[in-house]
């Protein structure tokens, strides 16, 4: 019987690699997405895609109201998406989100008797964002393990975070090599309806960047402003 593995499926670039990298290694995965009160759906319906054509045994959306807190501005209609790279830690951090998201995929795969969490964070071509460095996730590997049933009883919890260091155009490399489709896939902060990339925003500056650095062609719909 296959080991199990949940997996963190944002429908973005990176989520789909990182599940892409976990089924290459023969593990059962559970795509664990969140509607969590972002902009957009557009990128839950990506996350479905994604999960789907990359083979998860199940993939659940759970719901949550981080707008309740705030705080962001994808998750406050309030604070703009920034066009311009911002110096620090932009404000489209959502505070504390990565923690929250790798709780609740913990509570899962002890219910699983799932060993691995995969995460795709990355600490080279990211926002600043606090929670997408390598001490996170050894932080929260050391807690997975005192603060669980499982952990205590002597299974041990890995968070898995294999795009940790690599760059983006590292990414799409190693999911084009994996198969990846990536116009399965969307990065935008602020798509539209449709699914559309804004193609200004952190996120999709970065994306673009990557596949003109790959050499690869960018799959990505933008909207008919946007020069692509």
């Amino acid at each position: 019987m296959s080991e199990k593995a949940v997996v963190l499926v944002s429908g973005g670039l990176d989520s789909a690699t990182v599940l892409a990298m976990a089924r290459s290694e023969g593990l059962d995965c559970f795509a664990l997405s969140f509607d969590y009160g972002q902009r957009h759906r557009s990128e839950l319906a990506a996350s479905r895609r994604v999960a789907e054509a990359l083979g998860a045994k199940e993939h659940k959306v759970l719901k949550l109201d981080l707008r309740a807190i705030g705080g962001s501005a994808l998750t406050d209609d309030a604070i703009a998406v920034p066009e311009i790279m911002e110096e620090g830690i932009p404000v489209t951090y959502v505070p504390a989100r990565n923690t929250v998201f790798l709780s609740l995929a913990l509570g899962w795969a002890e219910v699983l008797g799932a060993r691995h969490i995969f995460i795709g964070a990355n600490a080279v071509d990211y926002s600043g964002y606090p929670d997408c460095r390598p001490e996170f996730i050894e932080a929260f590997e050391t807690l997975a393990n005192v603060a669980t049933k499982a952990g205590v009883e002597g299974e041990h919890f890995r968070i898995r975070a294999p795009l940790i260091d690599l760059t983006k155009a590292d990414i799409i490399h190693e999911g084009v090599r994996l198969g990846v489709d990536y116009s399965l896939t969307l990065s935008c902060y602020q798509a539209d309806e449709s699914g559309r990339a804004c193609g200004v925003c952190d996120s999709c500056r970065l994306r673009r960047a990557g596949f003109e650095s790959a050499g690869v062609p960018d799959p990505t719909r933008y909207r008919d402003s946007c020069d692509t």
